[in-house]
Parts: C-alpha cells; sequence; structure tokens
C-alpha cells in the first residue's frame, strides 16, 4: 500500500463528482479548505481507449481545475493548447471527432504507458496529481473497468460517441453501467467512509444519471454512503429546469423525469441527508423536506473563484448543522 491508501481514512471532506460541473465545486472546497484533507472520486464511466490510449476525460478535468491549468473557455482540456497532432492526424485521415490537445496527449501517453507497465488507474492518477502540484487526494472509484453505455433508438452507443461525436443529439432510451456491478470499490474510499473523521460526503452538481451514477453503482457503495456516520449532502445540478452544464436536462426529460430539484432529490433518497438548493427552486423544499431530506437554499451559481468558495463554505455549514 502506498502513503496515499494509508492516508486516505483521515480525510474530511469526501467529493463524488463528474467533471466540468462537479470540478467547479471542488476547487471551490480545494480554496477553501485545507486541501489534504480533501479526497475526491472521479468518475470513470467515460474513460475509453482512442488512438491506443487510455483515456480519463473527468479525472483529467478535475485535476487541471485544481491545478489552475484548465481552459477556462471550453471547460475541458488544458489552456493555451496546441493542436498540431490532431490537425495532422485529420490530415492523414485519421480519427479525429474526439479532440486531443498536445499537452493533454502527454497525459494520455504517461498514463497508458504507466497502466501498460501493470500499475492501477489509481496510483497513476495520484501520479500525475504529484505532477501537477495537486496536494488533494483525486482517485478513481475503482481500478476495475466502468463503462457508461447509452440506449438510443437504433443502437447502442459509447459514453463518448454519445456525447462528443453525435453530439447528445440521440433521444436516449436507457442507460447501462457496463462493469458496475462487478467492479470493486477501492477499499480506501470504504474505509474513509466508515471512519469516524469524515465529516461529510457531497454529491457534486453533476449529471446524476450519466456522471454520479456510473460511481454509484458499483459494489455496495450506496448501502456504504447510507451506513456511512458522516452526513451526505448533494449539491443539485439543477436551477428550476436548466443545468449547469451538458445535457441533463435532456436526458431527464428523455427517460420520462419531471425536470426538476425535487426528481434529483428522489433519486439519491436512499443515501441523501440534506440537499443545497438554488433559491429559485424555493417552493420545492416541502415537498423535499417530506422525504425525509433536510434542505438548505442558496444561490449555487458559481461563476466565479469568490462563488465556488461560497458555496463549498455553506455546504459545510450545512453539514455541520445536520451532523448536529
Amino acid at each position: 500500500m502506498n502513503s496515499v491508501d494509508a492516508d486516505i481514512a483521515d480525510y474530511r471532506y469526501a467529493i463524488f463528482s463528474g467533471g466540468v460541473g462537479g470540478a467547479k465545486l471542488a476547487l471551490g472546497f480545494y480554496l477553501e479548505q485545507s486541501s489534504e484533507e480533501l479526497l475526491v472520486i472521479g468518475n470513470v464511466g467515460d474513460d475509453f481507449n482512442h488512438w491506443g490510449l487510455h483515456i480519463s476525460p473527468d479525472l483529467d478535468t478535475l485535476m487541471y481545475t485544481l491545478a489552475g491549468v484548465a481552459d477556462p473557455d471550453r471547460g475541458w482540456g488544458r489552456a493555451q493548447e496546441s493542436w498540431t497532432v490532431l490537425d495532422t492526424l485529420s490530415d492523414l485521415g485519421g480519427i479525429d471527432w474526439f479532440r486531443l490537445g498536445d499537452r493533454d496527449l502527454a497525459v494520455h501517453l504517461e498514463r497508458s504507458v504507466q497502466m501498460g507497465e501493470g500499475e492501477t488507474l489509481s496510483t497513476v492518477t495520484r501520479h500525475l496529481c504529484r505532477a501537477f502540484g495537486v496536494t488533494a487526494t483525486l482517485v478513481p472509484p475503482t481500478n476495475d473497468e466502468v463503462r457508461t453505455m447509452v440506449g438510443t433508438a437504433d443502437r447502442t452507443l459509447s459514453f463518448q460517441e454519445y456525447f462528443v461525436r453525435e453530439r447528445c443529439e440521440p433521444l436516449v432510451t436507457g442507460l447501462l453501467y457496463q462493469g458496475a456491478s462487478q467492479a470493486t470499490l477501492l477499499p480506501e474510499i470504504g474505509r474513509s467512509l466508515a471512519g469516524d473523521r469524515l465529516e461529510a460526503v457531497i454529491l457534486s452538481p453533476s449529471n446524476p444519471y450519466l456522471s454520479l451514477d456510473p460511481i454509484l453503482e458499483i459494489d455496495d457503495l450506496r448501502r456504504r454512503l447510507a451506513a456511512s456516520p458522516a452526513p451526505v449532502v448533494a449539491v443539485s445540478p439543477l436551477i428550476q429546469s436548466q443545468a449547469f452544464k451538458g445535457p441533463t436536462a435532456k436526458i431527464m426529460m428523455e427517460l420520462g423525469f419531471a425536470v426538476s430539484t425535487l426528481t434529483v432529490a428522489q433519486h439519491y433518497a436512499d443515501i441523501l441527508d440534506g440537499i443545497v438548493i438554488d433559491s429559485a427552486d424555493r417552493e420545492l423544499s416541502g415537498a423535499i423536506a417530506d422525504l425525509g431530506i433536510k434542505v438548505w437554499i442558496t444561490d449555487t451559481n458559481m461563476g466565479n473563484e469568490q462563488d465556488k468558495r461560497r458555496l463549498a463554505a455553506e455546504v459545510i455549514s450545512f453539514s455541520e448543522t445536520i451532523a448536529g
């Protein structure tokens, strides 16, 4: 066991997160609290093999965001990126629908080399974070393969085929988290959830169905969360019927769910102690409270660094209130 594995049970906050939207809140915690006390568990359902490389988009978005090198305009990838390899590959007739910049490509090369030599994804992720100066602990939920598959009217697509190549246009008929039920939760995460030093578990404002369910379907994680002595608090990814980022509202409608923070609360009801909702959804607080879930109402927009830190501080205060 490496040193980070031995220390994970001592973390005060554990954040389950997808990519861009969740990374904003993770950054708020990273800046607001002692970063060494922060455990971030990133979605791997989006991972795939491309150009012969292991690509981990959400883990990388979280790493780049915490390291302060994410592209602020695109919201993914690295700032000050160049595209020489992609442009040349495109000229050669290669597959170019998934845009990998030159700087980003170096990360995937290093990850793939290390994993090819037998290192686990969690170990390689820690190595990369150290190289970028990230002092929080960022881990995948498992070292086993979990892949989000998107059912559409005429075929099943991998997540990246649906999200990037098809630009989320096909109607979604169902979702499958391939490999999740057979995957083994990273043991250190289980120990952390059961530990008495953990003060809160946070479900970030990521897409519940595409970003967090691939994590929550692993092994017996939902049972572990329900049994954890630390309060489990979600931050809604919706403000009324609008999502912070991505196709959350579209997918909810296509799967037959009402596009509402109440639906999000119902989705997590078996594990949730509290939920943070936007002031615009104040009228839903009573119905959410009827589910046995405490509610914190605030401005959930995270347009700048100050907003991210403020929201993180409020989530911490809310968690302390729940813990009593």
